[in-house]
């Protein structure tokens, strides 16, 4: 495990499996956004923060959409990275006097060690001291690259598109800080919650590897129709439900902020804005929310 680049994907691994609510868009990644003053359409593309570059390829008229702006918004700026590292490490570590031994029963403690070595190489005895949700999303991530190795050795799109506007000495906007997603990811919940879901997933590995595998299918189709059913799908029995305060906190309330941000941010310069995809479709998606402030929002295709 490359930790340095874990630190990347987990600030924005759960950001992609947020959730969110109806209606159906037409199938697409890529969209065009204009009309409402705009003298220059802005195109906006969801991505998945764990899929390699190459898949671009497949993508039409993303390279086009691409250099017909003029600067790329994602949901961070990530140009500084060593720095956002070290404030998401600062904020990684159990509160003082909480040990997981107060968190979790014996046989729970045990199976969590055994899934971290098993994965991980190292135990409790080395990742001890990070939070539940931390270990949940360096977890998630290395089944990921365990089923799914060609992400390994690949910059993720999102930093790609940053990179390549970087090299066109465009302007990189960001729509969070380091310190909104730091929040979402480790503080929004109680550490006891952390700890709940943390053991629930280590306990039903075969359910985070059905939902990989079908987000992995949906993603390489193309299918914003299936991605949002799947976000929004209820699993019998599901054994590890998020509350509707834990889904609002992942994508509706970011969303919210943003449609906030995009409209002068768009006014201002012809801008190509990559997010995590389940934050384009239903009625709390950027789609419908571009739609409902008066802009044109067609699929590309």
């Amino acid at each position: 495990m490359n930790y340095s680049k874990s630190l990347l994907l987990i600030l924005s691994f759960f950001v992609f499996l947020s959730c969110t609510a109806h209606p159906k868009n037409d199938n697409s990644l890529l969209w065009k956004v204009s009309g409402n003053g705009l003298e220059k359409p802005s195109y906006i593309f969801g991505t998945h923060h764990l899929i390699p570059v190459s898949f671009l390829d497949s993508v039409a008229g993303i390279h086009d959409a691409f250099e017909n702006t003029e600067q790329t918004v994602g949901e961070l700026d990530m140009s500084n990275m060593a720095e956002m590292q070290t404030e998401l490490m600062g904020h990684s570590q159990l509160p003082e006097g909480v040990t997981y031994d107060s968190l979790l029963t014996p046989q729970e403690y045990t199976q969590l060690d055994s899934t971290l070595k098993s994965l991980l190489n190292v135990g409790l005895e080395h990742l001890g001291t990070l939070k539940p949700t931390m270990l949940s999303n360096l977890i998630s991530i290395s089944f990921y690259q365990k089923y799914y190795p060609s992400i390994s050795n690949e910059a993720n799109i999102d930093q790609y598109f940053q990179s390549e506007a970087i090299n066109r000495n465009r302007p990189i906007i960001g729509l969070e800080n380091t310190e909104d997603q730091i929040y979402v990811l480790l503080n929004s919940q109680t550490i006891e919650r952390q700890a709940e879901m943390l053991i629930c997933m280590v306990q039903n590995p075969d359910l985070l590897k059905e939902q990989m595998d079908e987000l992995q299918e949906a993603y390489h189709s193309q299918d914003i129709n299936a991605l949002f059913e799947l976000s929004v799908k209820d699993t019998p029995n599901d054994p590890c439900p998020s509350t509707e305060e834990e889904k609002n906190a992942l994508n509706k309330d970011r969303n919210i902020k943003w449609l906030e941000k995009l409209p002068a941010i768009m006014a201002d310069k012809p801008s190509f804005i990559a997010v995590g995809s389940l934050h384009l479709p239903g009625e709390v998606g950027l789609i419908e929310g571009l739609r409902a402030r008066g802009y044109n929002v067609e699929p590309v295709s």
